[in-house]
This record gives C-alpha cells, structure tokens and sequence, in this order.
C-alpha cells in the first residue's frame, strides 16, 4: 500500500470532511504560497548595506569601483548545514527494517556511507522513554549518536506516538496506555484492501485521546526531557514535529474517524501540543509534514504556525497532492524543505526505463523541481548500505547530480574594491548556485591575515535566491589592504550559527573561508 494514496479516494475525502462541524478555530484555507504573507522571516542582526550602489553623479554612494577578484562554481559535492542527503538508520519500522545479521555493523556502515551528509531515525516514544520521570534512549540510538559524531554527521529525528509498521508493540509506553483510553478506527468501506494492513497489527488501528489531560501532562513532559537532551545539541540537524496519526504525518488515512469528538477539539489539542514543541525546541529547527488534513485535526494551523515561526516543512513523497507541490515549491527563501522519498526495496531494474529515463532518474529530477534542501537516501522497508550503493552504481548520474545541487550553494561571484577616504571598501555579489535558498540568515565576516575581524555583517533572511545575485557592502578600517583578507561565512538560525563553506573552484582555506586576492585580468 502506498500510504500516501488517500487524497485519491473523493468519497474517503467527502466523509473526511463530515467529522467535524462548525467554523474552524484556526484552519487556513488551501491558499497559493508564492508571495503569501508569512511575515518578513527571521530577525537579522547586523544588517549589511544590500544597496544599490550606483557611481556616477547624482546618484553616486562610492567614488568609483572595478571587478578585482572573481569565483566560478564549485564542481563538487558542498556538505553545509540546512541542505544535503539524509541517510535513514531507521524508519517506519525501527530496526526491524535494517535487513542485517549485525545490526550495529550495519548502523555503522550505513553512518559511513559516503554519498549521505546527514542521518535520520525514527524512534517510538515507548522506545526512548519506557517510564515517566527520563530519557531511556535505545542502544541503537545512542550508537547512531555515537558513529555519527565520529563520522562528523548530524542526525534528524521524530519521535512516532503511532507506528503502524511496529508488529510486536505499540508506539506509546504502557504508563500513558495505563491511563489515557484509545478509540477504534474505522476502516474506510472503499479502502478495504489498504485498511487491511492496519487491521492485521493490533497495535495499529487505536490512537489515544490525545486530548486527555494524562496524555497532555506526559506529553509536556517528553518534549521537555527530548528539549533537554537536543535542543541546540550541534549533533542534531532539526526535530521533525510531533503530528497526529500513523507515522506522525498528520493522518489516519484509510480509517474515517478520529478519537476526537469534533473538528474544534482536535485542532484546539494539536494546536497546544504544537505550541509546546515551539516553547521547548528555541534553537533547533522543527520540520512539519505538509500533510493536507485529510483526518481534520487541524494540520494546515500547525503547517502555518511551523512557517511564521520560521521553522522548517517536508513532505513524505514527491508524486503527491498538488497542494503539497505548491506549498514545497513556493515557500518563502528562509525555510528549509525535505522530501522523503523511499527507493525501491528490490534490486534496480535496468530494463524499467521510459524514453532512456529509469524510475529513479525521473524521481531525482522531481526533487530537484521543488527545490528540496534535504532527499532522503532510504530502501523502503529494506534499509541497508548494500541496497543504497547498488541503486548508486546503477544510477550513478543522477545521485551525483542531487548531490552536487541539493539546497543552497553560495559563493562570493564579483568582488569590487574602492577606496574611499582612506578607507578600503568592498561590495560582493553573492551568488547562489543551488536549488534552494539559505534556510535562515546568512552572515559574513571579513577578517585580516592574522584572523581579527574587520567586518561582519548578515545578507537578509533566505539570500541569495537560487539563480541570482545578491550585493553587500564591506566598509573596512583605514589603510586596509585588500590582498590577504579572508572571507567567512556562518548561516544563522533560531540563534544558533553554523559554519557554511563556500561553494567555488577557487581554493579555499581548511576552514573553508576564502582568501581575497586579485585575480582577474582587466583590458582583455
């Protein structure tokens, strides 16, 4: 069963909408994303002069200027944080899926495998706290924290309050099912078939009232203790938010019912229980599911709530609802976006091609369309090492070419120098040569030789866009040579900075800052 197939089913959607009844609390409308309002993104400090900057009377702010130093695109694979391909340890099915004698040999490999920036696991809630009061983390989990450390990669995860792919044992710990009641869902009369996968697992078709006061208490207290341990942890990349239903997607899909009384309540619950995750989690991004609220419990609030507060979405296919396409693909330049999108569990097939293009090439490209900051490198219920480099050496140019344009790439494209009252001044155009823009703000630091900063400042909130160039000027100390200065970069988010190496052929520092020099040859 492909679990994002529901928004096909029009009577599936007609009795959808008949749960609740009454004016929505906070639902927002499906709406166009391009130049939607959702505020002016996130707070810039230091804001850099972005111009214009013309020269010539009246309207001159710099006496004269001239191209000295030039870089071209870089042809390689850049890892920064905010973009990349995310390897999955764990997913629907937690280690059941890792289809290993070694589990732990196979964590590592899969930790090392060279084609994935980041990593990605799925964790139930009983698994990582089985009793109230502290964190119990797994042992595969703490040794994906462990590996990926040495590995110099960072994790993403979300916690599952309902994993329907667990056949031995439910999502939630016996001390929250001891005192919160479950409700029965009911299977779609047209889906019989798909509903059959779930009805099979009885741990699958229950969900609690997530609305009751014992529930919401241990809840709080989950997110606080995840907050405690993640939260501005420089291991951790983002925290998928914590939504309704199978897997945390936001659905039920193919059961008709919810355990919610009406529309108002469950959207007013997962309102609260989204506002919790925003007071605990200040430093690291969230990352909603664009899910559309088939079940009604009121995802499109949260999804715009995620948004205005400058958190970050995903989506769990890349064939979907038109609706999630335009929502990816239009989002404002400051928020990230990931695309889970699951590679066949069997062996490649090299005769599947339509017109010369095999399935995954054509997914890829997908990808790339919406301009996605993350992909994820997952087997579907097969997750192994061994399975993700045959699909690479199978389809080795189109991974290669995800890689090398997965999110944002920035570089300083021209540089100008002039000199104004003894003073040296620098305008650089930024270019961005990825697919996506900067998931926060992106902040430059031009430092001398011997590393004291001269100049520091931030570009506004997604710049550069994909595709263009972005100007700022570098006001620096009287008798300032331009020669030997060193330019940094670091992206900013949720208060937190981290370090962004620029994405150009020309040589780069071990830190990855560039060193100024001129280097183009003017009267040609």
């Amino acid at each position: 069963m492909r679990r994002r197939d529901f928004l096909k089913s029009g009577m599936a959607l007609a009795v959808a909408a008949e749960l609740g009844t009454g004016d929505a609390q906070g639902l927002v409308p499906a709406h166009n994303w391009g130049n939607y309002d959702f505020g002016s993104g996130p707070p810039v400090t230091d804001r850099l002069n972005q111009g214009p900057f013309p020269q010539y009377p009246p309207d001159a702010v710099i006496p004269t200027d001239e191209v000295v130093m030039t870089t071209t695109p870089s042809e390689e694979v850049v890892p920064n944080y905010g973009k990349g391909l995310i390897t999955y340890i764990t997913a629907d099915s937690g280690t059941a899926e890792i289809k290993s004698d070694n589990i732990p040999r196979a964590i590592e490999e899969l930790v090392q495998f060279p084609l994935g920036q980041q990593l990605y696991i799925r964790p139930t809630w009983r698994e990582v706290q089985p009793r109230p009061g502290r964190l119990e983390l797994p042992d595969y989990v703490k040794l994906v924290l462990f590996v990926a450390k040495k590995n110099n990669k960072r994790v993403g995860l979300r916690i599952q309050m309902s994993a329907p792919d667990y056949k031995n044992q439910p999502a939630l710990p016996d001390f929250v099912l001891d005192k919160v009641p479950t409700v029965d869902l009911i299977p779609d009369e047209k889906e019989k078939k798909a509903a059959a996968r779930f009805i099979e697992n009885q741990y699958s078709r229950y969900q609690p009232r997530f609305d009751h006061p014992f529930f919401q208490q241990a809840f709080n207290e989950l997110v606080g203790l995840l907050a405690a341990e993640f939260n501005g942890n420089p291991a951790i990349e983002f925290v998928d938010t914590f939504l309704y239903g199978f897997w945390g997607e936001g659905h039920t899909w193919p059961f008709v019912n919810t355990p919610f009384p009406d529309y108002q309540t469950a959207e007013r619950t997962w309102i609260k229980m989204m506002e919790v995750q925003l007071e605990h989690f200040t430093k690291t991004p969230l990352m909603t599911n664009t899910q559309p609220d088939y079940s009604r419990v009121g995802n499109s609030e949260v999804l715009d709530r995620t948004v205005r507060s400058n958190n970050w979405i995903r989506s769990d296919t890349i064939f979907i609802e038109n609706e999630q396409i335009e929502t990816l693909s239009n989002r404002p330049l400051w928020i990230a976006a990931a695309l889970e999108q699951g590679i066949p569990a069997k062996a490649p097939d090299m005769n599947g091609s339509e017109e010369g293009i095999s399935p995954t090439e054509n997914m890829i490209s997908h990808v790339i369309d919406v301009g996605a900051n993350y992909w994820s490198l997952w087997n579907f219920h097969a997750i192994s090492a061994q399975n993700l480099l045959r699909y690479y050496q199978a389809f080795p140019k189109p991974f290669d070419q995800i890689n090398r344009r997965i999110g944002y790439r920035v570089r300083p494209s021209m540089i100008w120098s002039y000199e104004e009252d003894g003073y040296l001044g620098i305008i650089i155009a930024f270019a961005n040569d990825g697919i996506a823009g900067v998931p926060g703000v992106l902040r430059v630091t031009v430092e001398s030789a011997d590393g004291k900063v001269l100049k520091s400042g931030c570009l506004d909130a997604g710049y550069p866009a994909p595709g263009k160039l972005r100007q700022a000027q570098f006001v620096l100390p009287q008798g300032t040579e331009f020669t030997g200065l060193k330019l940094k970069a670091e992206i900013e988010v949720k208060g937190m900075r981290y370090p962004v190496q620029w994405a150009c052929r020309q040589k780069l520092n071990e830190d990855g800052s560039l060193t100024l020099r001129p280097n183009l040859q003017h009267g040609m």
